[in-house]
Parts: structure tokens; sequence; C-alpha cells
């Protein structure tokens, strides 16, 4: 009797560990495949901490942030359904045995903010990181240890081969989309529905963040640091460096960056555009020189189509005079420009370039490059059609759709899959009557 119960107790702590390790895998992979080029920033993050980034060609983050995605989400996937029951723990256990002392690391040294597991769905603080992957390689030596009797497959043998097939193709497809249109989950502060001007807000009552900057000055072969309170009166030091730090952390608003400079003229332009009563159209460009033109007639008639019915329109970017003289010549770009924070702009849209509709500092629309409207969508005023209304969709509306796009085709094959090993079953037995007879 105290046998049986071991085993259960056993069968029963598995199962736990074995659905915790599939959740989370099948979570972290979901969200890097829904935001593709956030977990390459991420990347890059990384690299540069590791001083790999000038080793490495540009489009290695993009191709890691896509391999991630689809491999997390895999071995999620099999351990949910029970499929590879050998080499998906062997992998996990890996995986986490990796992750773990790499994520202490980061916790002890802090070279960045934040792992970026889970992308800007949830974001943990570095120590937070590291006490999950000790539960999660807890999770993960449990369940390698006892991956022969602790898995039951939720799926039989017949279909599991296409439920695996199914599962991997489903993620590169759905990676594949949210790179050429947008994430089709948006937990950044610039969703569509997003207040700009309220994102910039400290609610009432609680305090800012404070920071203290500190220059370093030299003279004679020595260096040292002053504030702003005891700065040298004497001429000679001359400047070498400055350092910011948080003095006291407070409240930080999810929006502390933003704001746009007139490239012509130097002019802030942050409160004119965010207060505008009209719509404003912002063309959404960090690096102008790696900025797809594929698309310039329809932003260029995007532009006429803003002249034509009064709305602003400005090219928000980062890039240097020298780059936005070459795209006006290569494109013909008649609209002005604004310059932003280069990590601001990956942030407010995941296209370069992509175009962002605002009305009152509220992001109304946002099109990546390759989903810009055209002269049959611009037809009427902004405020008569449907582009230019505010939709947002809500996070479960949109999670539903993905469920039904992922369950719906896959419940499909697996009929048509055992459809067909019946008929072939009722083939091969009337062939084996006919041959007796």
């Amino acid at each position: 009797m105290e046998n049986k119960n071991l085993h259960r107790a056993i069968f029963v702590w598995v199962s736990i560990c074995r659905f915790l390790l599939a959740g989370v895998f099948i979570f972290s992979g979901f969200i890097k495949a829904n935001d593709p080029y956030g977990t390459a920033y991420k990347i890059q993050d990384y690299l540069e901490a590791w001083g790999l980034s000038q080793m490495l060609p540009d489009v290695f983050p993009y191709l890691g942030a896509m391999v991630m995605g689809v491999f997390e989400f895999a071995l999620g996937f099999y351990m949910l359904f029970g499929i590879h029951r050998r080499i998906a723990p062997t992998l996990m256990l890996i995986v986490m045995s990796f992750m773990t002392p790499l994520t202490l690391w980061l916790a002890i040294s802090n070279p960045i903010s934040d792992c970026g597991c889970f992308g800007d769905a949830v974001v943990l603080t570095n120590w937070q990181t590291f006490g999950k992957n000790i539960v999660l390689l807890i999770a993960a030596i449990t369940v390698f240890k006892w991956r022969k009797t602790g898995i039951v497959k939720l799926v039989s043998e017949k279909v599991d081969w296409l439920v695996a097939l199914y599962g991997v193709v489903f993620i590169i497809l759905y990676t594949l989309y949210c790179i050429r249109e947008l994430p089709v989950f948006d937990f950044r502060p610039y969703h569509i529905g997003a207040d700009i001007r309220k994102g910039m807000e400290i609610p009432e009552g609680e305090k800012p963040t404070t920071y203290e900057t500190t220059f370093i000055y030299a003279k004679n072969g020595v260096e040292k640091e002053f504030t702003i309170d005891n700065f040298p009166s004497d001429s000679t030091w001359t400047f070498v460096d400055s350092k910011t730090r948080i003095k006291e952390k407070g409240y930080e608003p999810p929006i502390h960056d933003f704001s746009i400079i007139s490239q012509e003229d130097g002019t802030d332009l942050t409160d004119t555009v965010l207060d505008d009563e009209n719509y404003t159209f912002l063309l959404v460009a960090p690096y102008l020189k790696k900025a797809d033109d594929s698309g310039i007639d329809l932003i260029n008639e995007v532009y006429d189509y803003s002249v034509e019915h009064g709305y602003r329109f400005l090219c928000l970017t980062a890039s240097p005079d020298e780059d936005i003289a070459i795209w006006q010549d290569n494109t013909g770009a008649e609209y002005p420009f604004a310059l932003t924070d280069e990590i601001t702009l990956k942030t407010i849209i995941r296209s370069n370039p992509g175009l962002v509709l605002l009305k009152k500092g509220v992001v109304i629309n946002k099109w990546s490059n390759n989903q810009l409207p055209d002269e049959y969508e611009l037809n009427a005023p902004l405020d008569k059609l449907s582009i230019g209304t505010l939709n947002q969709k809500t996070v479960s509306h949109k999670l539903a759709e993905v469920l039904g796009w992922f369950a719906g085709p896959l419940l499909f094959l697996t009929l048509c899959d055992l459809a067909w090993l019946k008929w072939h079953k009722r083939k091969k037995k009337k062939e084996e009557e006919q041959t007796e007879n």
C-alpha cells in the first residue's frame, strides 16, 4: 500500500512539474514569436554586454530571436502533449542548466535591466528571473528523472507525429506573420488606444525617481568626480566624462523619454503634437539608412492625403542629417522630419518604417511597412473612415482568435488523418478477405 501511495505521489509531482514547464516554455516561446524584433533587440543587449556585437553579423540577433521562439514553444508543446518523451525533457534540462547560472550572473553583475524572458508582457527583475529559473531547474530535473514512466501522452500514437509537426509549423508561420505585419499582442506603452500624455504622467501621491549626475574632470593627469553643487571653478580642469545614477528610486511612468524635436530648427514639437485635436500621421523610421523603401509610393500618397485634408505629417527618426538628406533624394520625400530617441522609436512600432496615427495624443492606428493604407482606403476624411476610428480589440478577443486559428486547423487535420487511417484499415481488411476467398 505504501508503495502504491508513493508511486501516486511521484506521478502527481512529476505531472505538476511537467505542466509547469510546458506552460512556461509555451508562454515564453509564444511571446518571443509574437514580438521577434523585441527579442532581437534584447539579444543585441546581451551581445553588447559580452562584447560580441561587433564580431557577429547584423542578422544574427534576428535569426536568433526566431530560433529561440520556435525552439521554446516546440519544447513546451511537446511536453504538454507528452510527445518525444525522452528528447523534450533532456533538452529542457540542458536549457535550464545553462540559463540558471546565466541569470545568476545577470543578477549579480546587472549588465542589463531584465533578461527579456517574457518580453514586455511580464517584466521581471534579474533576481526574480533567477528565482524563477531555480524552480524550473528543479522541475526539469524531476521530469528528466521520471521521463520514461511519469509522462503520459495526451494524444494517441496514430496522430502524435501530426500534432508535433503542426505545433512547429504553426509557430513558424505565426512568427513570420508578426515580422511582416506587427505583433498581434502589443504590450508596449504605445499600443493602439494608449494615451501618450497620460503614460508620461506621475500619479498624484507618487514620488518620481531622482537622479544624480556626476562629472569627471581631469587636471595634471588626475581625474576627479564633481556634482553640480561642487562644480570646479578652475578653468584648468578638463571634462572627461559624466555618469548618471539613481539617487532615489520612485515611480517611473511607462513613457518617460518621448519627445519630438524639429530637425529643421530644433523646436520642441512634443506638446504641439500631443495636444493637437486633429489627426497626426507619424512616419517612424529609427534608421533611415536601413529603412525599407519598398512602400515609399504609398507613404508619399499618405502625405499627399494628409496635406489635402489638413492633417499633420511628420517623419520621426534618430538618423543624422546626412541620412535624412539621402532619404529625401532617393524617395522624393517632401514631408518634414523630427528627431526622437532611437529606443523610443523602436518601442513605438516594430517596423522600419512604420506609420502611426495619433489624435490628441491617443494612438488610433498603426501600420507596418507592409500594411500601409492605399488610395482606396483613404477615400474620405479620417473621421468618416474605420481606420480613423479607435477600434481596440481586447487581449481576450485576440487570444480567442489565435486559439481558434491554432485549434481549428489542428482538429481538422487530426480528423482527416484518423479518417484516412480508418479507410486504409478497411481497405486492407477487404484485400485480405479477397485473398482468402
